[in-house]
């Protein structure tokens, strides 16, 4: 489409980590704070640069939040595609049944203009073969103007607000006000298949965390057994826990995503998109998230939750910025969406963008 490539961003190890951190090449730093502050994982480069304003967009892989997560942390917009609208061919593969493809941009019209260069059918992905087949190419700059009046939004309840940061909470409700003023019906709902693809009980959670670690060990066995001692271990350690799966848990745990989302697509009908925090925390300082590998892993879980049920349920979503905490560090705001509706997720996000500022806030560099 004639877009210059100006060069690899920092990722996070085998894009497995919410938090951003690279012991090994560096962890790009969060330009929101002049300490080292978590810039999101994995696609944390990405997000630095364009929020730094480096490049107006750069491309992330979404397994579990790796697009949406550096996206809020950074303050900017980011687009989680549905499985089948962007091709995965050449993406180095973490999960191969959630790995999805998104641009990371300034709004959400940015996205929605690459995302509509970047979507289509390839054939070295069958998933956007059978996708092109059922819906065939999407316009989704069409519908960007249509605003929100007369559309159906809800804050989703259930698990998405429950211990999120105050001032993260109170931005985010804050954002119903906005909608209804623009003519959007905004109600609550709760959604109880996010409870039941985050897992009930200590081995049903446990077979779901393990899940995406089991597909990333399959996808990277060669790298875990032959130079495991090589790699970061914040990542490589609970990487390999995948191997800890038995097909019979890995069968049943798919089965029950499977399940949850004929549920939500079916709970969705009567709604056109769902409003909740991206991440339950702003952004932290690194040197607090990486005292130790427990801490890590409970950081790394408080801005991974959010994002990675929507990949489990496999719906889209938009993020953007919906406001700052007193510290100045950016708050986003997910607009979620049902699968291969990725032109609502957009559209309600534009519409939230140009009814507020909060995008046009620049950090403050030099």
């Amino acid at each position: 489409s004639g877009m210059v490539l100006l060069g690899k961003t920092h990722t996070v190890q085998f894009a497995f980590g919410g938090v951003g951190i690279n012991h090994d090449t560096g962890t790009p730093h969060n330009p929101w704070h002049v300490e080292p502050h978590a810039p999101g994982g994995s696609s944390s480069g990405s997000a630095v640069a364009v929020a730094a304003g480096m490049v107006p967009v750069a491309l992330g892989s979404d397994t579990g939040g790796s697009v949406r997560a550096p996206a809020a942390l950074c303050g900017i917009a980011g687009l989680k595609t549905t499985v089948g609208r962007v091709s995965r061919a050449g993406v180095f593969a973490l999960s191969p049944s959630l790995d999805s493809v998104g641009p990371l941009t300034r709004t959400a019209a940015d996205a929605a203009w690459v995302y509509e260069s970047l979507q289509g059918p390839d054939p070295e992905d069958d998933s956007t073969m059978q996708a092109h087949v059922d819906r065939g190419p999407h316009d989704v700059s069409s519908t960007l103007d249509a605003g929100v009046a007369g559309l159906r939004l809800a804050f989703a309840e259930t698990v998405f607000f429950d211990g999120v940061d105050p001032e993260v909470d109170a931005a985010v409700r804050a954002t119903g006000e906005v909608f209804a003023t623009l003519g959007a019906s905004v109600t609550s709902m709760a959604i109880p298949e996010a409870s039941d693809v985050m897992g009930h009980g200590d081995d049903s959670e446990r077979a779901r965390s393990l899940f995406m670690a089991a597909e990333g060990c399959a996808s990277n066995r060669e790298i875990l057994e032959q130079h495991f001692d090589e790699l970061d271990p914040t990542v490589s350690v609970r990487l390999r826990r995948g191997f800890e799966l038995s097909a019979a848990d890995y069968i049943d745990t798919q089965q029950r995503f499977a399940r949850a989302q004929a549920r939500v697509r079916r709970r969705l009908a009567d709604v056109d998109a769902l409003l909740v925090p991206t991440t339950m925390i702003p952004a932290k300082p690194i040197s607090e998230i990486d005292a130790d590998a427990d801490t890590y892993v409970r950081f790394n879980g408080k801005y991974l939750r959010n994002t990675a049920i929507g990949n489990l349920l496999g719906l889209c979503a938009t993020t953007t910025t919906c406001g700052f905490t007193s510290a100045g560090l950016p708050i986003g705001l997910m607009v979620y969406a049902k699968p291969f509706a990725e032109e609502m997720a957009l559209r309600v996000a534009h519409a939230y963008e140009q009814a507020t500022s909060w995008h046009t806030r620049r950090p403050p560099l030099g």
